[in-house]
């Protein structure tokens, strides 16, 4: 069950540095930049290129790169941001642990120095409401460090922003599949070096919105009790 990585980047200082840290573990790489003001430029045989030419969010960048990465012939793939928080090596623990359809959810440690005490809550506020969802304890439903079968691409999937990884989770789960976590180590870097596109009114809006639509589908329609 071999996998390659995607890595979604939108104005990111890191990218280079990301790219050169996967490249050491020999994995076949697709970057997808999503509008980045400067492009990103890669000359590397061994690096697919998606360019979106205007920002699309970071759930159209994903399905961008698990499209690609199942005309390459895979089941799988990794996502790794392109901030420096995730740390490759780290994606053999996330390995280890790979089955058929199952999501693989790399786990954060947040004692880790400089995570930021709205991570801290937003992810206590995601975890309550997927656990709602999917009747499934989950401690980290916010890390965007995982492991997705290409199968995703047959959800229903509506949302292309930060929303899509709860919405890809819980569709995920609704239809039967699997998911795992597994505790993993993550950088973050100093306040004024870290970077994020996080929009806390919009986009806790749209999580907001979604996992509203999400308890309505599971408990008013049943999704996940007698259907998909």
């Amino acid at each position: 069950m071999k996998s390659c990585v995607v890595i979604p980047v939108y104005n990111s200082p890191y990218i280079n540095e990301v790219i050169k840290d996967v490249l050491t573990l020999n994995y076949e790489i697709i970057v997808v930049d999503d509008g980045s003001d400067n492009g990103i430029k890669i000359n590397d045989s061994n690096i697919h290129l998606i360019t979106h030419k205007q920002n699309r969010g970071k759930g159209e960048a994903i399905l961008s790169g698990a499209k690609k990465a199942k005309e390459l012939g895979y089941k799988f793939f990794v996502t790794m941001d392109a901030d420096k928080q995730h740390i490759s090596t780290e994606i053999f623990k996330l390995v280890d642990v790979l089955e058929e359809n199952c999501i693989i959810i790399g786990s954060r440690n947040f004692e880790e120095e400089n995570v930021p005490k709205s991570s801290i809550f937003g992810r206590k506020f995601s975890n309550f409401w997927v656990n709602l969802e999917t009747f499934k304890s989950l401690k980290d439903t916010q890390s965007g460090f995982r492991i997705y079968p290409t199968t995703i691409l047959d959800l229903n999937i509506k949302k292309r922003r930060f929303d899509f990884e709860i919405e890809v989770l819980v569709l995920h789960c609704f239809s039967g599949g699997k998911v795992k976590e597994v505790d993993v180590e993550c950088y973050y870097p100093p306040p004024k070096k870290r970077i994020s596109h996080f929009d806390k009114v919009k986009d806790n809006f749209r999580l907001s919105c979604i996992h509203s639509k999400l308890v309505m589908q599971r408990f008013l329609l049943l999704r996940g009790f007698l259907w998909n």
